[in-house]
């Protein structure tokens, strides 16, 4: 778990380092990071 004050970029490289992430974004374009700070990280991918 990460802070809630932690810099948004930050949440989005812990996300995108999981496995479990990892296996549905592969082979995929990452069009967007929408990240709301201690509460959710959301990937739009093509």
């Amino acid at each position: 778990m990460m802070s809630a004050d932690a810099a948004q970029d930050a949440f989005a490289e812990r996300v995108l380092a999981d496995a479990n992430v990892q296996a549905h974004v592969e082979g995929k374009n990452l069009v967007k990071q929408i990240v709301v700070p201690g509460r959710m990280v959301n990937l739009v991918v093509k």
